[in-house]
């Protein structure tokens, strides 16, 4: 259930809107053409510097190491599976502050959960249905680059069908490598009713900060889960990771929607979809699927997933 805090912010139409200031600076130890830290510093600009990050375990772990920080609003370490419990005390301690008179309503910041997707579809699953169940005032910000990415690449339930994972290997058994498909993470939050529920792309920075400024007049819960090319993990150069975000939007692999009190709206629907193949092509982690010999049946069944969930559209 969405409760507006105050109304809501006015929309952007183009890339010249988007706000020239920096709250994520560059230089961080987090790997070259990471998509997640694209979508990450867009989202910053619209929570601006009065902000907590609480951050679960993971790839983003290595952006704010002491002393540095490139992050202009404070940060919090938790486990992987912790950081929306991490969140609720940091939400419950302002507000102890504010009801007694220590701190002022204007000096009130944002509370930002960052975690991939191995803490969120997995390890803090059970964490972040309470909070969401609760409707902690809080922003859940999951970075998904479908795979354990901190920790050597290991499979997630994001992970999705037919990727090759440390964990799931291509073999004479398993020659499509993941054989199970990826949770639903958007209808599993969607069933808590949060306040906000949106897909982000960092290749569709406008409609990335719409969302954001949406949800920035709402109190409850507030999600996003960002598509995050991963060079290092999906195996190809980072100078290709815009490439490859615009193509799981185009080929309909990734989609872009929101939810407000409920009901799914789609925020682009692609014209004329793009082939999965061109998207799996050129993915080191789909590799097998093309050489030696070209996997048919398992590309066609990627296709077919796709299909069956536009025609519901």
């Amino acid at each position: 259930m969405s409760i507006p805090m105050s109304s809501e912010l006015e929309a952007i139409k183009n890339l010249k809107q988007i706000s020239r200031e920096e709250f994520l600076l560059p230089g961080t130890s987090v790997c070259g053409g990471c998509g997640g830290l694209e979508a990450l510093r867009l989202a910053a600009k619209v929570l601006g510097p009065k902000t907590v990050f609480v951050n679960a375990a993971g790839c983003f772990t290595l952006l704010a190491v002491f002393p540095y920080t490139p992050l202009k609003g404070s940060w919090l370490y938790t486990t992987m599976a912790s950081a929306a419990a991490g969140a609720q005390g940091v939400r419950d301690a302002l507000d102890v502050l504010m009801e007694r008179g220590k701190m002022k309503a204007e000096d009130d910041v944002d509370v930002v959960v960052v975690a991939g997707d191995g803490s969120t579809y997995d390890m803090a699953f059970s964490s972040i249905s309470g909070a969401i169940f609760r409707q902690l005032d809080f922003w859940y910000f999951c970075y998904d680059n479908e795979s354990y990415g901190n920790t050597g690449m290991q499979m997630s339930s994001a992970t999705p069908y037919g990727a090759r994972t440390a964990t799931t290997p291509v073999s004479a058994r398993t020659q499509e490598g993941t054989e199970h498909g990826k949770k639903d993470l958007f209808e599993i939050w969607r069933a808590h009713h949060p306040a906000y529920l949106a897909t982000v792309s960092p290749r569709y920075p406008v409609d990335l900060t719409n969302k954001f400024l949406k949800a920035k007049s709402l109190r409850g819960p507030k999600l996003f889960i960002a598509h995050a090319p991963c060079p290092t993990g999906w195996l190809y150069g980072p100078e290709h990771t815009a490439e490859y975000a615009r193509l799981a939007v185009d080929t309909g692999l990734f989609a872009l929607k929101e939810t407000v009190d409920g009901t799914v709206t789609h925020t682009h629907v692609p014209r004329r979809r793009r082939p999965v193949a061109d998207y799996l092509q050129g993915q080191g982690r789909y590799r097998h699927l093309f050489e030696p010999e070209r996997n048919e049946t398992a590309i066609r069944q990627i296709q077919a997933q796709v299909d069956r969930y536009w025609e519901t559209v």
